[in-house]
């Protein structure tokens, strides 16, 4: 049986910074595979990389990143694990407690030994971040891509377990 975790990650006080959020609440409400797991991370990094040393055979990831498109446009991004490992360096491992940043997550599970062969990101171009006050709420066009990211979401894990 093929084990997934889909990993949702954001924080509610800044904005589309909630994307994640919002899908792993919707996908709470969908009937998933077994072997499949859906956790709303937030910000708890050391959570998520304790969650990434479970020995699941991939990770889809779901995040607000900036990646250069539209708001609300929805992406799917294979990272480079190798790349993801190589840095192991106090400064690329340490986490913050106010925030989740993948990619150090993603090295630390490495530097202690995990071994997730496969991790995809879900990732939804924000309007807005919420500055320096932050924001409660998504913005319109993030709110669409919600749906978007949910059948995403779906269409992967559909794929994973036929392979």
């Amino acid at each position: 049986m093929t084990s997934i975790l889909v990993a949702c990650v954001g924080n509610i006080f800044n904005g589309d910074d909630a994307f994640g959020v919002e899908v792993a609440r919707r996908l709470s409400g969908v009937t998933l595979p077994d072997g499949v797991r859906v956790i709303d991370f937030g910000i708890r990094g050391i959570d998520l990389t304790y969650a990434l040393m479970d020995g699941y055979d991939a990770v889809i990831l779901v995040d607000a990143a900036q990646r250069g498109q539209a708001p609300g446009v929805v992406s799917v991004v294979e990272p480079d694990l190798n790349e993801a490992g190589d840095s192991t360096t106090p400064e690329d491992l340490a986490l913050s407690p106010h925030e989740l940043d993948p990619t150090k997550v993603l090295r630390l599970a490495s530097a202690l030994g995990g071994s997730c062969r496969r991790v995809l990101l879900v990732a939804c171009e924000p309007l807005t971040l919420g500055g320096e006050e932050g924001v409660m709420g998504l913005s319109e066009p993030v709110t669409a891509a919600v749906a978007v990211a949910v059948e995403t979401v779906e269409e992967l894990i559909d794929g994973m377990m036929a392979a």
